[in-house]
């Protein structure tokens, strides 16, 4: 199945056994200004003939397929389209999977069911690479330290990626919540959190608990006069 290419910065050939998936996973990535799929490859042959006719930058490949491993398909990505890197998009929840997709060079992994955001983030962080690598290109001169760096920090190794917030977790908001935190080392209730930052006493809360499950912030009991527990929240 193939699609017509449009003169976009990056072109993207999907590779996916499921044809409302890969329609899905189409529609999501061309909501990411700069990025087209020029085609959407449903088997290992069409999947060859796509990367020889297309020669897209980049690819989003599936592990499961009826006639071949995407594992043993990203070899030959590796060996015969070299320019052409690759995002992993599949169910496979393995740890040998991921180990073995990160040692053959994959640009991400990102575990299904696909979330727009996590995709969004790493094809921003792609297009970053890419830009600086198109840079040092032009420029051609050997690289230095600082510009090994910024290439590697694509994944995660300099920087990491943006976690996904849940519904109802503002990144804005969490910021404040965290500075406030930082700067009350004695601690808060939801009450007081609320009245420092103008937010309502259960959002307060929403947020205190996320920071506790994501185990950057405790909490504990504390008994006031009339021995009514309630939690004060600290930075760990």
């Amino acid at each position: 199945m193939k699609i017509q290419q449009q003169d976009y910065n990056i072109s993207v050939l999907i590779i996916e056994d499921d044809v409302r998936i890969a329609e899905i996973n189409r529609r999501l990535v061309e909501k990411v200004p700069g990025f087209q799929v020029i085609g959407i490859a449903t088997d290992e042959q069409q999947a060859k003939d796509q990367l020889d006719i297309l020669s897209p930058d980049l690819v989003l490949l599936d592990i499961y397929f009826p006639d071949m491993n995407g594992l043993d398909f990203l070899q030959v990505i590796n060996s015969d389209y070299q320019e052409t890197n690759v995002i992993m998009i599949t169910a496979s929840r393995e740890i040998n999977s991921v180990k073995e997709a990160l040692r053959s060079g994959v640009f991400d992994f990102i575990v299904k069911p696909l979330v727009f955001e996590r995709l969004k983030n790493s094809l921003e962080k792609y297009q970053e690479f890419r830009s600086k690598l198109r840079k040092i290109q032009n420029e051609n001169h050997n690289v230095n330290q600082e510009e090994i760096d910024e290439l590697l920090a694509r994944i995660g190794q300099k920087e990491q990626l943006t976690p996904y917030l849940p519904k109802g977790i503002d990144k804005i908001t969490l910021q404040k919540v965290t500075e406030v935190l930082n700067q009350t080392p004695e601690g808060l209730n939801a009450e007081g959190l609320a009245k420092k930052i103008g937010i309502s006493r259960p959002t307060a809360r929403r947020y205190l608990e996320y920071l506790v499950a994501k185990e950057q912030i405790s909490a504990d009991l504390s008994y006031g006069e009339v021995g009514r527990p309630e939690r004060i929240y600290r930075k760990k």
